[in-house]
């Protein structure tokens, strides 16, 4: 395969599994389209058209010296930073086979323009009965305050130095959050757990959060009690970044009971739990892991070789 061809992967991968559904995504772009129109010829010019077919900002390929070479060999982790570019330039050195640096969270442009993707959660809340207006005006908000925090970073610092190096750079974001997110709603739907408790012990089967467990990051219960019923129950684990604080309000009201998710900050914490809701940190690592590692599978499967770095809990599904 070449990087092309990987990327193209990931992105079919994560639209199949994206919870705004066809239409969902066909409105989106329809709307990318449209704002695209609505620009002057001198606006234009700085627009990605990869946007209007392509969902997802936080993802991109952001180095290929390499061009149409076949990639053989994969280093994948939860981060790519410089640490990880100088490490797979050593590797190299030291006479292993390094094609492709493939990182999961954001970096580059697709770091600065990473508030974009959060539009998706619109769409999800209102899923779970959230009135679409008051999702948006929450969530556009959320937006804008995310926006203005990531602007001021400095994102090249990685693609820097892997251009240095001359090293293929890439990352996949949403498509494997959406990927993760739909693994363990399914696999929860199946266990059809009774109580908040039950809920619990069946995430642990999943390896990935047995492992993270085992290395002190694992599940936990921070509201709610272990004999609660779980009820009407939301899986948070794609859209970019955390929502805003205020949605978890909304989502009780709308009759969510449990939700389990990657990460919660305080002040969304202090939301949710005075709305009542049970609440599952499943693990930030191991759901990226989870979700990086369904996308890894399908690269394993075309016979490319996997070497994980920076955090990534790799586990195979492939029946070897």
């Amino acid at each position: 395969m070449t990087i092309k061809q990987i990327y193209a992967l990931a992105l079919k991968m994560g639209l199949a599994a994206d919870p705004r559904g066809p239409q969902g995504v066909k409105r989106y772009l329809n709307s990318i389209k449209k704002h695209y129109e609505s620009l002057s010829a001198e606006d234009k010019k700085y627009f990605d058209e990869n946007k209007l077919t392509d969902p997802y900002a936080d993802s991109d390929i952001h180095l290929s010296p390499g061009g149409e070479s076949e990639i053989k060999t994969v280093m994948a982790g939860i981060d790519m930073g410089v640490g990880e570019i100088l490490l797979g330039a050593e590797l190299q050195e030291r006479g292993t086979r390094i094609d492709l640096l493939l990182g999961h969270h954001p970096i580059g442009k697709t770091y600065a323009e990473l508030s974009e993707v959060m539009d998706l959660q619109v769409d999800v809340f209102a899923s779970y009965g959230v009135p679409v207006h008051v999702a948006e005006n929450l969530m556009h908000e959320r937006m804008s305050e995310v926006s203005r925090g990531v602007k001021v970073l400095n994102h090249y610092r990685e693609i820097d130095a892997a251009r240095l190096l001359g090293l293929n750079l890439m990352n996949v974001h949403t498509p494997t959050d959406n990927l993760v997110k739909k693994f363990v709603k399914d696999f929860l739907k199946k266990k059809n757990p009774e109580t908040v408790g039950e809920m619990f012990k069946a995430l642990l089967e999943i390896p990935e959060y047995a492992e993270a467990k085992r290395r002190g990051a694992g599940p936990y219960l921070i509201s709610g009690r272990s004999q609660n019923r779980v009820g009407k129950f939301m899986i948070d684990m794609t859209g970019g970044t955390s929502p805003a604080d205020k949605i978890y309000q909304e989502i009780s009201k709308a009759g969510v009971s449990t939700i389990v998710g990657m990460h919660m900050n305080e002040k969304g914490f202090a939301e949710a739990k005075g709305a009542f809701l049970n609440i599952i940190i499943a693990g930030h690592i191991a759901s990226d892991s989870l979700g990086l590692n369904l996308f890894l599978d399908e690269l394993e499967n075309k016979g490319i070789k996997i070497i994980p770095c920076s955090g990534l809990i790799r586990v195979s599904r492939i029946k070897k």
